[in-house]
């Protein structure tokens, strides 16, 4: 093992990889060498950020806080940390159940991790990252926290109620991000339609679109996860407005039956949602939507699932995703349902859905086919780069391959290219400048 050197591990969302990585920020400026995910983890020190949302993230976090254990007990590593969202909901059940482990952290106090290994804080470097995406984009949280009382969501138990952060020290992260040579900024946060109700006392989120759009060196600009309650509308303004916010849009459904609405808690109807979707794409034409459905919720009946699926029909969202409802302790779900849809149901209705949603991406890809599209190069991929549209968000959305027998390209650079071809989830192109 490697003295000094400390491995940090992330597991769950891009909000997890934020607060990894100004952790490492820390860590570097007190003089430890730091590595993220690496495929054989060789320092003294480890620090496993950890998910907490649904059961499978749940299981995967333990695995591998006890596979690094193991390697404790084996004195292959001298200290192990845990942070993150399952440690700060189970933060003394699992000091109990895996005494190897050196300390727990929550989501908040992470960085007395520092005062552990003996360092300060360094409060001039809050701002500031280590980057472990691809250099040309990053992610930026602008919130944490939700105010939402949805049936079936533990994250308000976990990171407490909405917080925004002010628009000074977000733009402040930007232009420092933008200087070390990010072009591409996903914001992200829990909710992005609450941004500043609680600090400001009115909608903030187009402002501070618009003032991060402002920000020389800044090229793209995404917005995810909006709740579509009390939905920013003045948001696709700017959207509509700025070349460089992308005409992509975050937009968690979760379902469309009334019944089901009424259930998750959601606190907007099937109407209501039909009418928001529609106006989003009046307002911004050409607008590309991603959003999630939640299948297999307490009381969920087939003719929900069906409501569902002529959803899925009549909306054609150009990117959608589906889960399966996971019971989860001290929710709303959890203390007033009974979980009685078994986990083959669950999962068949997910496929179901995600099975309308293939034919239409692929309808949707045909019809790109012929078109010029600005991309930015993420990588270079066995005989493909592997490219994005303004419509695709790193790690989630389909990618665009060009053959690299045909091109030499830059990782991190836009380029102009055609449409040749379409599957499913991928799209074939040929750059012509």
């Amino acid at each position: 093992m490697k003295k000094n050197h400390i491995d940090l591990i992330t597991l769950g969302c891009s909000k997890n990889l934020v607060d990894t990585e100004k952790l490492m920020y820390q860590l570097k400026v007190a003089g430890y060498t730091v590595a993220h995910d690496a495929e054989n983890p060789t320092g003294e020190i480890v620090v496993i950020n950890t998910c907490g949302f649904i059961g499978d993230a749940k299981e995967e976090s333990i695995d591998m806080i006890l596979a690094f254990a193991e390697k404790k007990k084996k004195r292959k590593i001298n200290k192990l940390f845990v942070m993150g969202c399952l440690s700060q909901r189970y933060l003394q059940e699992l000091a109990i159940e895996i005494p190897e482990v050196d300390k727990f952290y929550g989501k908040f106090n992470y960085t007395d991790l520092l005062k552990e290994l003996g360092k300060e804080y360094r409060f001039d470097c809050s701002l500031q990252r280590t980057i472990t995406t691809p250099m040309h984009y990053s992610y930026i949280k602008i919130s944490e926290g939700c105010n939402r009382t949805c049936s079936y969501c533990a994250i308000p138990l976990i990171t407490g109620k909405h917080q925004s952060r002010k628009i000074e020290d977000i733009e402040e992260e930007v232009r420092w991000l933008v200087k070390q040579g990010v072009k591409e900024f996903q914001l992200i946060a829990q909710d992005l339609s609450y941004y500043g109700l609680d600090n400001y006392k009115k909608h903030k989120l187009a402002e501070l679109t618009n003032r991060l759009a402002d920000i020389d060196g800044v090229k793209w600009l995404r917005l995810h996860y909006l709740y579509p309650v009390d939905f920013p509308m003045d948001v696709l303004n700017v959207m509509r407005e700025r070349d460089n916010v992308c005409n992509y849009l975050d937009i968690a459904l979760q379902h469309i039956s009334d019944n089901m609405l009424k259930k998750m808690r959601r606190g907007i109807s099937s109407q209501q949602t039909y009418d928001l979707i529609r106006q989003i794409r009046e307002q911004v034409p050409g607008i590309h939507i991603r959003t999630t459905m939640l299948l297999g919720h307490p009381g969920e009946t087939d003719e929900d699932v069906e409501a569902l699926k002529e959803c899925v029909r009549t909306m054609r969202f150009e990117r959608l995703g589906a889960f399966a409802y996971s019971d989860e302790e001290a929710t709303y779900s959890n203390k007033h349902y009974v979980d009685n849809i078994p986990y083959e149901i669950k999962q068949q209705r997910v496929d179901e859905i995600m099975k309308i949603q293939q034919q239409i991406s692929l309808e949707h890809n045909q019809a790109k086919i012929g078109k010029n599209f600005k991309v930015i190069v993420d990588s270079l991929q066995g005989d493909y780069y592997v490219a994005r549209s303004e419509y695709d968000s790193p790690e989630v959305d389909m990618e665009i391959l060009l053959k690299a027998e045909k091109n030499h390209l830059q990782i991190g650079e836009f380029y102009t290219a055609t449409i040749i071809g379409a599957e499913e989830f991928d799209l074939y192109a040929e750059i012509i400048k």
